[in-house]
């Protein structure tokens, strides 16, 4: 079979109709990373009959025990349809082995780490490949952090970035108990005894998430663990984001709070930087959590709009939200270092 792509091995495993929509799933073999068995799956929706009209992209990461359907319900509802509908080229994402993209041979040690430094840019060149206009990224949760570490470790190509909208997404929120050596050691003995964290039993979600993912996650809150990999400070490098940011929090959302993905938003240097807390106090016709933010039939009405507004302006000026725009640092230079 040919190969959608000049970059690697690209296959279009199905292109199907799903009423006013056209589906296309791809499987990447970018084969970039030490893993060579790693395959991606990238799901495009666009409008039937509409094919050859390609709006502006919009990729779309979930979070942790999620996948594609996140976005894009089987019967065709979801941010990713509507975003489609008003004529974006959508594009959901799904990392190794989750969703339709295969286990890969070492799945059980998938970190976030191998996403931002592998899976990411392979993702980016693709659809760069297939639409060369400048892309949107919008990541809920784990897709966020995915995001921000990309950023911040400088593996996505910011000229190719049109701009980043976190959902529920932080690293800051701190557990107090893991910075005591003995009990994020006592942990690591734990869940080495696992190969995967089951999305199910926990009553997460509808997928697993491999081990190495909690492993990571302890080194980052530790005594002196940092968010970032074992060769760049992606916290750090934050401080040099130039492209348009929005994070959006949700007032009941207990596992991700308002006031961590704001110290997100805030490490970052972009001159545009917007921050929106979904709750009654700001406006909105309830507290949303941490899934009914973008997943709830108020979303659809409140929420979604929002989205729509933000990737055509840069801005969530003109919709009556109570937004807050954050000032330019003051530690940031204007114009970004040549190093």
């Amino acid at each position: 079979m040919q190969s959608s792509s000049q970059l690697f091995p690209v296959a279009l495993i199905s292109a199907e109709i799903r009423g006013d929509l056209s589906e296309d799933v791809y499987r990447l073999k970018p084969g970039n990373s030490p893993d060579a068995s790693v395959e991606l799956a990238l799901t495009r929706l666009g409008r039937f009959g509409r094919e050859g009209e390609r709006g502006v992209p919009v990729v779309l990461l979930p979070g942790s025990f999620s996948n594609r359907r996140f976005w894009y319900s089987p019967k065709g509802v979801g941010l990713g349809p509507y975003l489609a509908r008003a004529g974006f080229d959508v594009w959901i994402a799904e990392m190794r082995g989750h969703g339709l993209s295969p286990r890969n041979r070492n799945y059980s040690r998938n970190r976030v780490s191998d996403y931002v430094r592998f899976d990411l840019p392979a993702i980016a060149d693709f659809i760069h490949e297939q639409n060369p206009q400048v892309a949107h990224w919008l990541g809920h949760s784990l897709g966020g952090i995915t995001l921000a570490g990309a950023l911040g470790g400088r593996y996505l190509d910011e000229a190719r970035v049109a701009s980043v909208s976190l959902f529920g997404s932080q690293i800051s929120r701190i557990y107090w108990p893991l910075k005591l050596p003995p009990v994020e050691w006592g942990g690591r003995l734990l869940l080495g005894r696992f190969s995967v964290l089951s999305g199910s039993r926990l009553r997460r979600g509808p997928e697993d998430e491999p081990i190495g993912l909690a492993l990571e996650s302890l080194r980052w809150h530790g005594l002196f663990g940092r968010f970032g990999d074992a060769e760049r400070d992606w916290w750090a490098g934050l401080r040099e984001v130039r492209v348009p940011l929005l994070a959006v929090a949700a007032a009941g959302d207990r596992q991700d709070p308002a006031w961590a993905c704001r110290k997100l938003l805030e490490q970052c240097g972009s001159e545009v930087r917007e921050f929106l807390c979904l709750g009654r106090e700001h406006g909105f016709s309830s507290d949303f959590d941490h899934v009914q933010m973008l997943v709830s039939k108020v979303a659809q009405t409140e929420v979604w709009p929002l989205v729509e507004h933000w990737l055509g302006h840069r801005s969530l000026r003109g919709t009556g939200v109570q937004s807050v725009v954050l000032e330019r640092r003051a530690d940031i230079p204007t114009e970004p270092s040549s190093g």
